[in-house]
């Protein structure tokens, strides 16, 4: 076969798939800049969820702004430069506790806030990104173990094993599990088929089904609850009877 024999079997693009492949770099490289500009100002101004498209594949349904927002509230209501807050799987809702800290706690004491997430995207958040995956519940750098006052867990999937694998981070990363102190919060965000479930697995933070409904920006068809160890103004206990308050 000769060399020119070989040049006529090699495959050409067309005019159009070439510009296909054209217009896929060119906004691979966008979204690229864009990145490294959020990298760059993550600190230093208000973000959006609209900065990080969900990815339905990876299960990733972001809360509505408003939903977000309360539930960053609570975790700093109180809160103080002791104050370690873990965020395990819910991005909308550590975007709005920077927010918050950025625009309404200039002159305050900081708490310390992680987010635990296995979407790389969100490394622009820097110092305060843990890349987690739930198949590897406990495998987090070891200085963060014990040391959270505040914790929220959205897990991924309404799987059981999805669901105990989060609680077993939830229980390593606690300062108080099994002793729930006043200034200790725990919220769990998950399917209302969960429940008892949930329940079960965090018991020793006494943590209870609230009469909160968390609500998504894009709506999602499964019965979504809020989980927590506290009431508050935006929440009580579902069901809460004489006895509600007695420790389970």
């Amino acid at each position: 076969m000769s060399a020119d024999d070989d040049d006529d079997e090699i495959p050409v693009l067309s005019s159009s798939a070439l510009d296909a492949l054209k217009e896929f770099y060119a906004d691979r490289d966008a979204q690229e800049q864009r990145f490294e500009d959020l990298r760059a100002e993550a600190e230093q101004r208000t973000l959006s969820m609209d900065d990080f498209a969900e990815d339905w594949n990876e299960s990733q349904f972001w809360y509505a702004d408003e939903t977000a927002t309360m539930l960053a509230e609570e975790l700093l209501s109180g809160a103080d430069e002791k104050t370690v807050i873990a965020v395990i799987s819910a991005p909308s809702v550590f975007v709005q506790i920077k927010n918050i800290l950025t625009t309404q706690w200039q002159d305050k004491p900081r708490p310390k806030v992680w987010l635990m997430e296995f979407d790389k995207r969100f490394e622009v958040f820097k110092d305060d990104f843990v890349f987690y995956d739930f198949h590897n519940p406990l495998k987090l750098p070891l200085e963060m173990k014990a040391t959270a006052d505040r914790i929220i867990c959205d897990p991924p999937f309404l799987s059981e094993d999805c669901q105990t694998k989060a609680a077993m981070t939830a229980r390593w990363l606690s300062k108080s599990w099994g002793n729930p102190t006043p200034s200790s919060r725990v919220i769990v965000c998950t399917g209302e088929r969960m429940e008892s479930l949930i329940t079960k697995l965090y018991r020793p933070q006494d943590v209870r089904t609230t009469t909160y409904e968390p609500r998504h920006s894009k709506g999602l068809s499964n019965e979504f609850l809020c989980y927590a160890n506290f009431e508050c103004e935006r929440w009580t206990w579902k069901g809460r009877g004489p006895d509600a308050l007695a420790p389970s």
